[in-house]
Order: C-alpha cells, then sequence, then structure tokens
C-alpha cells in the first residue's frame, strides 16, 4: 500500500480544528486542575483531620476510578441525578478538572512537605501569618521543585483528551476517526494525528522545560546536600535570618575543622564573633 501524501493534505483543516479543541479542552481543564490541586493539595498538607479526611476521600476516589468512567458518569449519570442538562463540552472539562486536581493535589502536599520545615519555623518567627510564610517564604521553593511533576501531569491531561471520543467530542482522535471512516486511510490518518499529538506534547514539554531552568535556583554540577541546602535558605529567607546561626555557634566555643571548612565556603564562619542585637 503506498503512502498517499494528499490524503493528509485534504483532512488537515478537520484535524487542524480538531487539535485546536484538543487543546481549549486541555487549558481550561488544567486551570481548573491546578486550583483544586491547590487547594486539597493544601488541605491534606496542614488542614486539620476533618479537611484532611475530605482532601484524602476526593483524592483516593478519583484516583481508584478511571476517566472514562468519570466522564461518563458525568456526561449520562449527573443528569439523571441532578435532573439538569450536560453537555459533551463541559463534561469533557469537567472530567479533566476533577481528575487532574487529584493527581495535582498530591504533587501540591508532597512538595510542600518536602520544604525543611526551618524555613516554616523561621516566617513563624519573624511574626508572619501562616499564610504568608506558605505563599512567599515555603512557596517558592515548594514550585520549583514541583515543576517537574507538575509538566507530567499536563502531558498525560492533554492526552487523556483523546478518551473523549466516548461522549461525542470533537477533538483531535474523534476528528481522525470519522476522517478515517468517510475514505478508510487508516495509515494516513492516523499517522497525521500521532504526528500532531507529538507537536503539540513537544511545544508542551520544551515549554515546561524552559520554565524549570528559568526558575532553577541551583547549579546543575553535583554537590552534597548540606551545600543545596545552604543555598536554599540563603535563597529564600532574608538576610536577618542568616544571622541566626551566629547566635547558634557562639554558645559552642570550638567546632570541628570540618565543620569551620564547610561554614567558611558556604554562607557564614563558624569562627566569626557573634553580633549582639542588643
Amino acid at each position: 500500500m503506498d503512502f498517499d501524501w494528499s490524503v493528509i493534505l485534504t483532512a488537515l483543516p478537520a484535524l487542524a480544528q480538531g487539535a485546536k479543541l484538543t487543546v481549549f479542552i486541555t487549558v481550561v481543564g488544567l486551570a481548573g486542575g491546578v486550583a483544586v490541586g491547590l487547594l486539597f493539595g493544601l488541605m491534606r498538607a496542614y488542614g486539620n483531620k476533618a479537611l484532611s479526611g475530605i482532601a484524602f476521600g476526593y483524592v483516593e476516589f478519583v484516583r481508584g476510578t478511571p476517566i472514562v468512567v468519570q466522564v461518563m458518569f458525568i456526561y449520562f449519570a449527573l443528569p439523571v441525578l441532578l435532573n439538569v442538562r450536560v453537555d459533551a463540552m463541559t463534561a469533557a472539562i469537567t472530567a479533566i478538572v476533577v481528575n487532574s486536581g487529584a493527581y495535582i493535589a498530591e504533587i501540591v502536599r508532597g512538595a510542600f512537605l518536602s520544604v525543611p520545615r526551618g524555613l516554616r519555623e523561621a516566617g513563624l518567627a519573624l511574626g508572619m501569618s501562616v499564610w504568608r510564610v506558605l505563599a512567599f517564604v515555603v512557596g517558592p521553593v515548594a514550585f520549583r521543585r514541583m515543576t517537574p511533576p507538575l509538566g507530567n501531569q499536563f502531558i498525560v491531561s492533554l492526552k487523556d483528551t483523546s478518551l473523549f471520543i466516548v461522549i461525542g467530542v470533537g477533538e483531535l482522535t474523534r476528528q481522525g476517526q470519522e476522517i478515517m471512516a468517510a475514505n478508510f486511510r487508516a495509515v494516513e490518518i492516523w499517522s497525521a494525528v500521532a504526528a500532531i499529538y507529538l507537536v503539540m506534547i513537544g511545544v508542551l514539554t520544551f515549554s515546561l522545560r524552559m520554565i524549570e531552568r528559568r526558575m532553577r535556583i541551583l547549579r546543575a554540577q553535583s554537590r552534597s546536600v548540606p551545600a543545596r541546602s545552604g543555598q536554599v535558605f540563603r535563597a529564600v529567607m532574608p538576610h536577618a535570618l542568616r544571622r541566626q546561626p551566629q547566635i547558634w555557634w557562639s554558645s559552642r566555643p570550638s567546632p570541628s575543622a570540618s565543620a569551620r571548612r564547610w561554614y567558611s565556603t558556604r554562607w557564614i564562619s563558624p569562627s566569626a564573633p557573634a553580633k549582639s542585637s542588643y
């Protein structure tokens, strides 16, 4: 069988319309998913037992059911239960919001809890409120750490839009199926669909890598764990907090040679005399 490029050229306008709809569902759905995930992730990380339990139940329910079942429930079962009409586009976007929100919630929870507790305690010691500490002290470090898994979730959600063919949404996969059913040129049509998906995901991946590179605060070269911790502390906390270890060292007159060498090459010298603030 010969590969006919004219088939792809003829089908390209319809496939482009499907790709635009795919991007629209992904962008709108992920915008809502990030908001939902941030809320439920913070509920799981810092909420009381009731809030944490609600967030845990939501995450486990969504992660325990396939996205096809979720969109079928929203499209077919929800109108029966609530006596409302849900169109296919609304069902698709809602499914992306609900599904991606659960996974993003776990990403947010893990990123915030991975930040050293000393940063949060230092911010609270300065008199900052809890939410200001989370937003301006812990948040920047956590966001840098959650960027790679967030990018992975964005790519998964983009590919999950192809499953909405089951409810008749005219996204890229649906358009390819309809064109193939009309001309029976499966090789050309599905090759074109795959190429368009590769282009969209490649652009998304490149954008995420650029964002990750711009937000990187650590050098790419290999370093010890204490050095990275010192750099993060110096990049996030104000200068007033970096004076606190001087008081810590002042109560220990003879630090070891290794500790003295580490502090002198990183961010503060342990042998420097403590400067009293009184």
